[in-house]
């Protein structure tokens, strides 16, 4: 079992940094503060540090030994717009902005292991600590990646963590191939002609085309997508009209998709085009789908069989194997990360936050991210490094 855990002068560090973090939320593209403090404390640990990549990104470099092989570790650090409903001493103090997906248990976890490794230079080879901005939707690890960073950091594998509600707290579930499914938006305007309510023969109806489509899309994943495939789409948005007695002009939906497979996801965009074109038509009207307006689509998230079997012997290392699952079932939920795996091979699992009840669920307004499983997360990415970077005999 690794130092970490039996280290109560990290933990009770870690978690004061998680706390300070959670009461200073700042959302994608804006984390200055957050960035500064990371930096900061990988100064005082005796890190290289670099800051600028995505924007807010910080990178923190280590090294021990001559060896030549490089891994990277990754924490996402950006905040959600959620106001928080906690009352506890530690609640944001930003309006409207909370850490209710974990990232600031993410960053101290990631800081703990930087500063043990710092003391305890038990590898050989590179170490690059990433504190990613942006993950919420706004596709901060491409941004990074664009900005430069596997050329200014040329790392041979990465890896992420993230915590997750309802498995039990200090558990850790990985797999390889599929962990997370893809994520892309859409935005569909169906355009009609306007008239009054009382006259709907002298005009085009797009409420009632847009009606149609909607239960067209839903046919999408039931009649276009393998039965023995997963893939999810829904509406999420219908926007149209601003007055009882006139039909309007445009209606507005909106709505997301998600799949395992990368030949799926281009499916699903192709029906959505085609079903947009057809369905409009046949109400003499016009459709125009514009996909992911605001922020690039997610690629799957999918995990290197090799770099799994390396992440799950140093969680098997940390917890035991009754505490690692090894097939969990893949999540909906999508991840930024994947863009990092589609550069380089390598492996993002799950560690147990704890049950959900109490609205202890991600993206909930009560969550709080449990500091018990501060150091199991330290200590996995500690024997991940030395298990990945081992020192010759």
């Amino acid at each position: 079992m690794s130092t970490v855990l039996a280290t109560a002068d990290l933990h009770a560090d870690m978690r004061q940094w998680r706390r300070y973090l959670h009461q200073f939320p700042e959302t994608a593209f804006e984390e200055t503060g957050t960035a500064r403090f990371i930096a900061e404390k990988l100064r005082q640990f005796g890190l290289d540090v670099h800051q600028g990549l995505g924007g807010t990104g910080v990178v923190g470099s280590l090294s021990a030994g001559k060896g030549a092989a490089k891994i990277a570790l990754r924490a996402d650090m950006d905040a959600l717009f959620i106001q928080e409903q906690n009352q506890f001493e530690h609640k944001s103090r930003h309006a409207g902005k909370m850490h209710a997906c974990g990232h600031d248990g993410h960053s101290a976890m990631l800081l703990g292991a930087a500063r043990y490794l710092a003391l305890n230079r038990h590898f050989d080879g590179s170490v690059y600590f990433i504190f990613q901005p942006a993950e919420e939707g706004r596709a901060g690890a491409k941004r990074m990646l664009d900005d430069g960073l596997l050329r200014l950091f040329p790392a041979d594998y990465v890896f992420g963590l993230h915590n997750f509600h309802d498995i039990p707290a200090g558990h850790f579930a990985v797999r390889p191939g599929s962990m997370m499914a893809s994520f892309d938006c859409f935005e569909i305007s169906v355009t009609g002609s306007a008239t009054h309510a009382a006259m709907p023969h002298q005009g085009s109806d797009a409420i009632v085309a847009s009606a149609q489509l909607i239960m067209a899309l839903q046919t999408i994943v039931s009649r276009s997508v393998d039965p023995a495939e997963a893939a999810v789409l829904s509406i999420t948005q219908v926007q149209g009209g601003h007055t009882w007695n006139a039909l309007p002009e445009t209606v507005t939906l909106r709505g997301t998709y998600r799949c395992f497979k990368a030949e799926i996801q281009h499916l699903m965009a192709d029906k959505i085009r085609h079903m947009v074109k057809t369905v409009c038509a046949t109400f003499g009207m016009t459709g125009i789908v514009t996909f992911n307006p605001e922020n690039p689509g997610y690629p799957v998230t999918v995990n290197n069989k090799e770099a799994t079997a390396t992440a799950l012997a140093a969680a098997i290392a940390v917890v035991g194997r009754e505490k690692v699952n090894s097939a969990p079932t893949p999540s909906m939920g999508s991840e930024d990360f994947a863009f990092m795996l589609q550069e380089k091979p390598g492996c993002y699992l799950w560690l147990g936050n704890g049950p959900s009840a109490g609205g202890c669920l991600l993206h909930n307004p009560h969550y709080d991210f449990n500091d018990a499983v501060l150091p199991v997360g330290a200590a996995y990415w500690v024997k991940l490094v030395e298990l990945m970077l081992p020192v010759g005999t």
